[in-house]
């Protein structure tokens, strides 16, 4: 199958990255939410993140102009899905969410449309199980933010067909990033691994060591390029939540979320997202 049009469901700062790196390597993107001030604000943070690359020298303003131009945005979900080849879901990281979101894909979008899911953690085949198109499913993990980051995990449900893997895999490709193939058990490999470095973290800064010093620790001992508090901060505090939630319900007690990143994620502390984490920041766009 051959991808022209894609759909991004959420407008988030994932759901905006994914379409920008795809209007930018020339597919036509519709990015769809249920709230237009999400739209508006995807809308003016892709053109800043394009303005910077053409200030660098890394883009021309025609190029700059033609993504732009290739990327709608609508509050409608079937305008989204009704041509789209491939359909990106992108919204809040919960099950039941993306499971009743599936399952209005798979009546809104075209049969042998692909349907990718953005999650960092919820096994694949779970997410197409209430569907009857397990083959056209898979996940497509970008990482954030989306522009910068060259890595994409790539993970078949059970059902997940040859056809839809490697359609992924050369989708992938063309966005300029280098594709990663994982297996379909909860939080994949990069969630399993850093999520459980995060909650480690969060029993250090307990036990009275500060985000400045693990940060430092880890960035000159240990050749991180970025401390897990401020890496934490990046990603949000409550997807590494829900992703250890995950890992403990299919895994066990050994990956339980520590009570600290709990207390966290209710008083809203969740990082760049807010404007405040482990440091502050200015409010960014939400996940």
């Amino acid at each position: 199958m051959k991808i022209k049009k894609v759909g991004v469901i959420g407008a988030g700062a994932m759901g905006s990255g994914i379409a920008q790196v795809s209007a930018v390597a020339g597919y036509d993107v519709v990015v769809q939410d249920v709230s237009g001030d999400a739209l508006g604000r995807a809308r003016v943070s892709i053109e800043k993140s394009l303005d910077k690359l053409v200030g660098k020298e890394k883009m021309t303003k025609a190029d700059r102009d033609g993504a732009l131009d290739r990327i709608e945005f609508t509050t409608s979900l079937e305008d989204a899905c009704k041509e789209a080849d491939l359909v990106v879901e992108a919204v809040f990281e919960n099950l039941e969410i993306k499971q009743d979101m599936f399952r209005t894909l798979s009546e809104l979008c075209k049969k042998d449309a692909i349907l990718g899911t953005n999650t960092s953690a919820l096994p694949i085949t779970e997410i197409a199980s209430v569907t009857n198109r397990g083959g056209n499913i898979i996940g497509i993990h970008f990482m954030n933010p989306v522009p910068l980051m060259k890595g994409v995990e790539i993970i078949s449900g059970q059902l997940t067909s040859e056809d839809t893997r490697k359609t992924v895999i050369d989708f992938v490709k063309t966005l300029g990033k280098d594709p990663i193939e994982a297996v379909d058990f909860a939080g994949f490999i990069v969630s399993r691994l850093l999520d459980v470095l995060f909650n480690e973290t969060i029993k250090l800064i307990q036990e009275g060591n500060t985000p400045a010093d693990i940060d430092k620790a880890m960035e000159l001992c240990a050749g991180h390029p970025m401390g897990p508090c401020r890496l934490l901060d990046l990603v949000g505090a409550e997807i590494a939540m829900h992703g250890m939630e995950t890992m403990e319900r299919d895994f066990g007690a050994g990956y339980k979320p520590h009570p600290l990143l709990k207390k966290r994620v209710l008083a809203g502390l969740l990082g760049k997202k807010t404007g405040r984490g482990f440091y502050e920041y200015e409010r960014s766009l939400s996940l």
